[in-house]
């Protein structure tokens, strides 16, 4: 049975696009939501192009209050009857509360090579600590931030004269490869994890 995905995102949503194109042919799932928190989200007319339907529950009327939001997150999102969600450059931290509703069901990309450096700023980070490759991960989310079990991993070199957006930009171009063949396999059931380089 074809699995319904829902793809929650904060920007221009360039993981959405290469999750989105990928569920197509013989994969065994299917798009069904595309949900921002912000109506600005460029990602929201790139899914709409794309004939996906789209959602906008901004978080800044409910201020501090988060499980009102993620409520209503909740609310826009069983409509669509998701089977699946995908994190792609979300950035709002979920509580326990909403994360133990989708245990098991939720994947997010996250742009280090877990466990090292979670949060933010990563890439400054691995140029900091001298590191010789960097990379990205997807795991499944658990309460703990940027925790939960590894399904892949992808490694870029670190170059001499590297920043943080070359090497961002790098590390984008393998997320766009990992998300798209863990969300495959997942969907399908197996949740072994998936290593490129």
């Amino acid at each position: 049975m074809t699995k319904r995905v829902a793809i929650l995102i904060s920007g221009g949503g360039s993981n959405m696009v290469a999750l989105a194109d990928s569920m197509v042919g013989d994969h065994p799932a299917r798009p069904c939501l595309v949900l921002a928190n912000s109506d600005q989200a460029g990602g929201l007319e790139k899914a709409a192009s794309r004939g996906i339907p789209t959602a906008v529950v901004d978080h800044r009327p409910f201020g501090g209050d988060r499980a009102a939001f993620e409520a209503a997150l909740n609310t826009a999102l069983a409509p669509a009857a998701p089977d699946i969600l995908c994190l792609a450059g979300f950035m709002r931290v979920l509580t326990e509360g909403f994360i133990s509703g989708w245990q098991g069901r939720m994947l997010n990309i996250h742009p280090s090579l877990l466990p090292k450096y979670r949060g933010l700023h990563t890439h400054a980070r691995a140029l900091a600590a001298g590191d010789a490759e960097h990379g990205c991960t997807v795991h499944e989310v658990t309460p703990a931030l940027d925790d939960g079990p590894i399904l892949g991993q992808a490694k870029v070199p670190v170059l001499p004269g590297d920043t943080p957006d070359s090497l961002a930009a790098r590390v984008l171009t393998q997320e766009h490869r990992l998300y798209p063949a863990v969300l495959r396999r997942f969907a399908a059931g197996d949740r072994s994890p998936i290593f490129l380089t």
